[in-house]
């Protein structure tokens, strides 16, 4: 099972010894195999149709405090594993909000 993880910008100032913790916590889960892919994110393009008119509008759209920073992309047996990782996550980070979406496709069955 896929699942994306997204971290909302609430935790606060990252530090040198978070970022060591969170640098051994990424590379615990790609030596196990279950990270698929991380990062981080801009404020985003909305791109949408209408009558057959294309419109992009550069963001943010949403409250800063809201705004999705950063995310991880992990390959997991079940959705409590994920929490899992996501609570450890926020062990390092000291806080915030994430959101967390199964991913479905022709690579996830």
């Amino acid at each position: 099972m896929q699942f994306l993880l997204t971290m909302t910008d609430d935790a606060g100032e990252p530090d040198a010894a978070m970022y060591t913790r969170m640098g051994a916590f990424i590379d615990e889960l790609t030596r196990a195999g279950g990270l698929v892919a991380t990062g981080g994110l801009d404020a985003g393009t909305r791109i949408s149709t209408t009558g057959g008119e294309l419109t992009v509008t550069d963001g943010p759209f949403t409250e800063t405090k809201e705004a999705i920073v950063s995310f991880a992309l992990v390959e997991v047996g079940s959705r409590e594993e994920a929490i899992e990782l996501t609570r450890r996550f926020h062990g390092i980070v000291g806080g915030g909000e994430s959101m967390m979406y199964q991913v479905f496709g022709p690579a996830t069955g």
